[in-house]
């Protein structure tokens, strides 16, 4: 093969694994060597055979003289990374090297959200208002003009990791202290309320050539209180939620994409207006890629490879049933004497497909983002309110017993174990 690409993969937890095996599949297909570039320390069997370099990802400087090691010994097209905190960097190293795909300032629209909200209103996108917290009279000023609750949340994070939503002055006296130090790493939101949706696209050329509109649950800022997921829309479509549709298109070509995978958050007021949350240029996080998959045939990351090698590529995406998917997690923490195993789970009726990250002898700690889970599952029903019922089935039928740290894994007695149902939410 005389031809290459470079995927950036963090093989931890193993949200990433899919995508990446069907990265280097689908360059496979078309004649496409692929290199791998992991994190320092991190062992990865899925790299196996291809040629792996490593470095520590946290580093873009680290990162940008490795990967001109790679493009020195490697005909490297086109640079593939599947985790959001490698956008930007992946960015740097296409202009380093003069590969096509997005460059740091259409990367840094769909990083950092006080840029892609200016874009967006540039655009005529209607974003939630927001105020940078310079002082915590400011943020006091901003909650007293559009009213608590208000976000604070940093400017390039993800996940919902150091988000805060902040209820009241009292509540915004015991966050400042958490923020204070970093203060220009965050930005202020107001709370937008409505139901919140989010579109999965394909790109080529700048033309949309798959989406698929879904509708989250739960509010993803209540990960730690709420079981949640995401439902498909696929069939019998509202006219706002066709406007949404028409709002992601604009986002994206408006910020630069031209060929590409993305992940859009968008929320429908109670008024009937679309409200921009943020955008992502990868594919949606936790379980909407296998949720994809299982409802629509294509996983969005090999469809993005295939799209970037072959421009004549048309995705052959099915429509089939409504398709739902949440997270699994437990509400007890401790280390975990017993846990439903994925084959159970994907013995159930309805359900698809289903992965589970923890196994006995691990050990739980309260969630610190909305994709700090056990794992996952995807099932199929009628419509929005039938997966709806149906997540609450496969949720009590998800068990988890538990012991403190400080007691053997296996084989000794629990007398304070508990079986716990879960779920949280993918994003």
């Amino acid at each position: 093969m005389n031809r290459s690409i470079l995927v950036v993969y963090r093989p931890a937890a193993g949200r990433y694994a899919t995508q990446f095996r069907s990265v280097v599949a689908a360059a496979a297909e078309l004649g496409v060597a692929a290199v791998a570039l992991i994190p320092t320390g991190q062992p990865a069997a899925e790299v196996a055979g291809l040629p792996c370099y490593r470095a520590d990802l946290d580093d873009p400087e680290a990162v940008r003289s490795v990967v001109a090691e790679i493009v020195a010994a490697h005909p490297v097209e086109r640079i593939f990374p599947l985790f959001e905190g490698d956008v930007l960097t992946a960015a740097r190293c296409r202009r380093d090297h003069g590969i096509p795909g997005l460059d740091p300032e259409q990367a840094l629209t769909f990083r950092d959200k006080n840029v892609m909200h200016r874009r967006a209103t540039e655009l005529g996108v209607p974003v939630a208002r927001s105020c940078r917290p310079d002082t915590v009279g400011a943020v006091a000023e901003f909650a007293a003009e559009v009213g608590y609750p208000v976000v604070v949340k940093p400017y390039a994070g993800w996940a919902c990791g150091d988000t805060h939503r902040v209820d009241s002055a009292e509540d915004l006296d015991r966050v400042w202290p958490l923020v204070a130090d970093a203060r220009h790493d965050y930005r202020v939101e107001e709370y937008v309320r409505g139901v919140e949706y989010h579109v999965d696209s394909l790109l080529c050329d700048g033309e949309v050539v798959f989406e698929q509109l879904s509708r989250y649950t739960y509010s993803i800022l209540e990960f730690r209180d709420e079981p949640g997921g995401t439902v498909s829309r696929k069939h019998d479509l509202t006219p706002a939620e066709r406007r949404i549709l028409a709002a992601n298109g604009t986002v994206l070509r408006g910020f630069g994409m031209r060929t590409g995978v993305a992940h859009v958050e968008f929320f429908l007021r109670d008024d009937g207006e679309v409200v921009f949350g943020e955008a992502a240029a990868r594919a949606g996080g936790g379980s909407i890629v296998p949720a994809i998959q299982a409802g629509r045939g294509i996983n969005l990351a090999g469809e993005w490879c295939r799209l970037e090698l072959d421009p004549g590529h048309v995705p052959a995406a099915t429509l089939g049933p409504e398709i739902g998917t949440e997270y699994l997690c437990s509400d007890r923490y401790g280390r975990i004497t017993a846990i439903t195993t994925a084959e159970e789970l994907r013995a159930l009726d309805s359900v698809l497909d289903a992965d589970v990250w923890k196994s006995v002898g691990d050990v739980l700690a309260p969630p610190t983002a909305s994709n700090d889970v056990l794992g996952w599952y995807v099932c199929e029903g009628r419509d929005f309110d039938d997966v709806r019922a149906r997540f609450k089935t496969v949720r009590d039928s998800f068990q988890v017993r538990t012991a403190p740290v400080d007691v053997a894994p296996a084989g000794a007695a629990d007398p304070a174990g508990t079986d716990t149902p879960g779920s949280a939410g993918p994003a």
